[in-house]
């Protein structure tokens, strides 16, 4: 009985060096790392009023907009495609529900199923010039990016005569999509969460997951073994562009106006936040969770220096200089798990 319970404990090290080896492997540690380190430093820099329910506010408000985009913009990448058409579908589509619904004042439920209607068309472009043209997603969604833009500016000046509407959203609406819950935290941090819940059960819990996997993998590989990759890659821009389009729509009516220059500040943040959430570049590796955890950190590090005494002349360079770190951490963790190997006895 005394050498059992003696070979046990002596297996028990192995086996929780094997655990935490696991456990590093996952994609989403090296960021949940990143963002504690980088809360941890604002927290101990920004004073109290960085900790206090007004601090959070200001980086949720921001993480929940960005998080929005950067999880559809995570998938394409997981699936080694790229969309930056993004920055003018926002603006595009809080265009079209501020002209519809402000301009010519009709129903609020028009503009928005038209502006949402909007994002899936340009997704849904996107992903038949990638498929039938075979040129990479970065060069077609670029070229959509300036098509989508000048159409936008053009069709505004034609029927408004201005590059700004205002728009004035009934009750009902103002309270889903562009509301501030508490006076400070708006609505889209739920629809945010939602929206994590729902993407994390494609990628991790359903078929459709490990066909984006594969595509990031080896296109052709997964396109032999029967999955269709027209198929994935045409709806993965698709949800891409309305979930940009969704965006475009809470930001018109959380601020009663829209404006065809706003949105561009989206294509390089949504890709940030992936990136230190850990998804590879080249396709093929990422989490949600990491994702969420990665745009929190970005939206730490954007809001968090105002809560510092740095000179603000120095803003720029301390957070490229934190999110390199946050990206390098992670980095690092992932290089560790991947060429960790037990010790056998």
């Amino acid at each position: 009985m005394v050498e059992i319970q003696t070979t046990a404990k002596a297996g028990s090290t192995p086996n929780l060096w094997s655990s935490i080896g696991n456990l590093m492997r996952r994609p989403e540690v090296g960021s949940f790392l990143g963002m504690m380190a980088v809360f941890a430093f604002f927290a101990i820099f920004g004073g109290a009023n960085f900790v206090t329910a007004g601090g959070a506010a200001s980086w949720l408000n921001v993480a929940s907009e960005i998080g929005i985009v950067a999880l559809p913009v995570g998938l394409l990448m997981i699936a080694g495609e790229l969309d930056i058409s993004i920055g003018s579908v926002i603006p595009a589509t809080s265009m079209t529900v501020a002209t519809i619904s402000g301009y010519y004042d009709l129903p609020i439920m028009v503009g928005v199923l038209a502006a949402l209607g909007l994002g899936l068309l340009v997704g849904f472009i996107n992903g038949v010039l990638v498929i039938r043209t075979a040129v990479p997603s970065l060069i077609v969604t670029l070229g959509s990016l300036f098509a989508v833009a000048g159409l936008t500016l053009g069709v505004a000046i034609i029927l408004t005569g201005s590059t700004g509407v205002a728009i004035r959203a009934d009750p009902l609406a103002k309270a889903v999509l562009g509301q501030f819950v508490g006076g400070m935290f708006q609505i889209t941090i739920f629809w945010w969460l939602g929206a994590a819940i729902i993407v994390g059960y494609l990628l991790h819990f359903s078929r459709y997951g490990n066909w984006i996997l594969a595509l990031g993998g080896d296109k052709v590989s997964a396109r032999n073994a029967g999955i269709p990759t027209d198929r994935v890659i045409t709806l993965l821009f698709m949800g891409s562009g309305l979930c940009a389009a969704f965006v475009g729509v809470s930001q018109a009516l959380l601020y009663n106006s829209a404006q065809v220059s706003t949105g561009q500040s989206f294509i390089f943040n949504s890709i940030i936040s992936v990136v230190i959430g850990g998804v590879l570049l080249t396709g093929g590796f990422g989490s949600v969770v990491g994702i969420v955890f990665g745009t929190i950190t970005f939206a730490i590090v954007n809001q968090g220096i105002f809560y510092t005494g740095f000179d603000a002349n120095w803003a720029s360079l301390i957070i490229g200089v934190l999110l390199l770190a946050a990206v390098l951490m992670n980095n690092t963790f992932r290089k560790m798990a991947l060429t960790y190997t037990p010790k056998k006895k």
